[in-house]
């Protein structure tokens, strides 16, 4: 076809050839007359194993003459249990490599094979075994007994898996889960080890050694309901209730139909706080979990861990049948309770057990429920409400859902949960990402609700302990408006509990600088830096006492008195709110103590010397 004047013709660049693999390789290398095959029994179907595939096959290998060298069979001094071997993944001399791939199940074939294409090839990728005749030209007979597509378990090829019956869903057991499944176990020359295809499926729980290895790992692979034969090689059959060690076995055949299993999450991964699920909820794990600020309805019962299991409290019972509500995220429930329902589906329940510092010690306790008391939850999840969806709604009322989420956060900063709050300041942040204003003065409002919201980050991570992340927030604010004074003080605040004392004094003077009202705050700053200045000098002085009197030549070692050992002190969250309120934009908050970090790792070297009038040591 001609191509028109003026367009340009289009032409694929080449697709780069693809590298033939190892098998490949050698594949190419075999002579002609060098592999012969003649059927002397033909197979069944028209499929063929390919790449992928794990064949099971007898082999008997003889010279020309008849007499037999090796074999699979036991008629013939073999161990009677049939080869495997996974094509392309498996190493087998190149003449099985070509000729395998053509034969038919059920069929039996003669192949002929020199010297090269068996063990004689060279760099055979297989040993030859003691004593065989690898240099002579030989028959190999081989009855192609089954292939199947399998799922390679092992890189060693020491678990395989062959599915009879795919099973539901997407979730496979893993531990610590519950598991229930059928299972029977044969050597692989037949002998039956177990048989357990009726009754009360075989219960264990995954990952504490009660089944054997490889046998655990295949079940690893499984989906509810589905049927499976797995193939285990000795190396993988380690001792267990369910099959003791069997002698002389070289690989099990495990049949196996995966009944159920029950989720269960070592939610802290130290088996303190633990959840199991005992009825199946409706939708995929875990994107039909709830979000967080989701609104969730759950009825549960709280029971108490003693012999009893006395009940303290059943909404169903106590609550006039009505379900709990509470939106996520907001500290409403223990922490526990809602780290496990928010791993939750709607329609599930879940048996949660619970220690207490993350139920009722750490949160308002129910009369009934004793103090230190392990609580175990039965909790339903009806359903969730997703938080509210941004888009489409006016400048106005995004701003008023940014109000009620900021005052949430302000709460939770209150009740001393700051991680919680800051989530709550975040989540605003981050959705003022697709916030366009309008005008001048939706600009205006704008800027001054992201630096509240910024600052109130900044106090969260002060009370944290996290003082730089505190500061480079403030510097969010700063970058922008360098005249910020709320900003200015924060991150004052913040150096001082670094002991970055000329820093803190440098951003509570420009504070005073630029808004004269602020002095008063500022100053009392300035105070408390002067203070701290002198308590760390005072210990560093006491801490290093004459180390810096000898004379020259003398050496001097640093003590401590008694009472004066150093420490890590624990950060200070008290009670006062040191976050932004209403119209704090125009507020300034007293001097507060904040979190403090161990005063020797903050002063050494620098700051050391500093403190004790010395600027700093030359190398003469």
């Amino acid at each position: 076809m001609a191509v028109e004047e003026g367009v340009e013709q289009v032409v694929a660049p080449p697709q780069k050839a693809k590298e033939p693999s190892e098998d490949e390789k050698r594949r190419k290398k075999i002579a002609a007359g060098a592999l012969m095959k003649a059927v002397m029994r033909p197979g069944g179907g028209d499929s063929t194993p390919s790449d992928g595939y794990q064949v099971v096959y007898h082999s008997t290998v003889r010279t020309l003459d008849g007499v037999i060298v090796e074999s699979s069979r036991s008629e013939y001094g073999g161990k009677g249990t049939p080869i495997r071997h996974v094509l392309g993944k498996s190493k087998i001399i190149v003449g099985l490599l070509e000729g395998i791939p053509t034969m038919l199940k059920g069929e039996v074939a003669m192949f002929k094979m020199k010297p090269q294409v068996h063990y004689g090839e060279e760099d055979c990728p297989v040993s030859a075994p003691s004593g065989f005749p690898k240099d002579d030209e030989l028959h190999f007979e081989i009855e192609m007994i089954d292939f199947f597509k399998a799922k390679v378990v092992s890189d060693d090829l020491g678990v395989v898996k062959k599915v009879i019956t795919e099973g539901q869903g997407w979730e496979s057991p893993r531990e610590p889960y519950e598991v229930k499944a059928w299972i029977s176990a044969k050597t692989g020359d037949g002998k039956v080890l177990v048989s357990c295809t009726q009754g009360e499926p075989f219960f264990f729980n995954f990952g504490k050694s009660e089944v054997p290895k490889g046998l655990e790992m295949g079940i690893g692979t499984m989906t509810r309901k589905e049927k499976a034969i797995i193939y285990v090689t000795k190396q993988y059959l380690t001792p267990s209730p369910f099959l003791p060690v069997v002698e002389g076995v070289e690989e099990v055949h495990f049949e196996v139909e995966l009944a159920h299993f029950i989720q269960v999450r070592d939610m802290l991964g130290d088996g303190r706080l633990i959840k199991r699920r005992i009825h199946d909820g409706k939708g995929e794990f875990p994107m039909d979990c709830p979000l967080h600020d989701s609104l969730l309805r759950v009825h549960y019962k709280g029971m108490l861990l003693n012999e009893e299991k006395t009940i303290f409290y059943d909404t169903r019972v106590d609550n006039d049948g009505q379900p709990l509500e509470f939106c996520s995220g907001e500290g409403l429930v223990p922490e526990g309770f809602e780290m496990c329902v928010r791993l939750m589906l709607p329609e599930e329940r879940a048996l949660v057990t619970c220690p207490p510092d993350y139920a009722y010690d750490k949160f308002p306790r129910p009369a009934n429920v004793p103090e230190g008391a392990h609580i175990q939850w039965e909790i339903e999840l009806l359903g969730f409400e997703m938080p509210k969806d941004w888009t489409g709604l006016n400048f106005q009322s995004i701003m008023d859902e940014a109000e009620k989420i900021r005052n949430t956060g302000n709460r939770l900063f209150k009740e001393g949960k700051f991680e919680l709050a800051k989530a709550k300041y975040d989540k605003v942040l981050r959705e003022f990402n697709h916030v366009n204003p309008q005008d001048d003065e939706e600009g205006k409002i704008f800027a001054n609700t992201r630096n509240l919201l910024h600052l109130n980050v900044a106090a969260c991570f002060l009370k944290m302990g996290e003082c730089r992340k505190s500061i480079e927030t403030c510097n969010k604010v700063l970058e922008a408006n360098p005249g910020h004074v709320k900003a200015l003080y924060r991150r004052g605040m913040a150096y001082m509990t670094l002991g970055d004392f000329e820093e803190a004094k440098s951003d509570f003077n420009k504070m005073i600088k630029l808004d004269k009202s602020t002095e008063a705050d500022a100053t009392a700053a300035l105070q408390k830096v002067k203070q701290k200045e002198q308590e760390v000098e005072k210990k560093v002085r006491k801490q290093f006492k004459g180390l810096f009197d000898k004379k020259p030549g003398e050496i001097a070692e640093a003590g401590t008195e008694d009472g004066d050992q150093p420490a890590v002190e624990n950060p200070k969250n008290d009670d006062r709110e040191d976050s932004d309120g209403d119209n704090s934009d125009e507020s300034h908050e007293t001097v507060d103590d904040p979190p403090r970090t161990s005063w020797f790792s903050l002063l050494w070297p620098k700051r050391l010397l500093a403190a004790l009038g010395r600027p700093g040591c030359a190398i003469l």
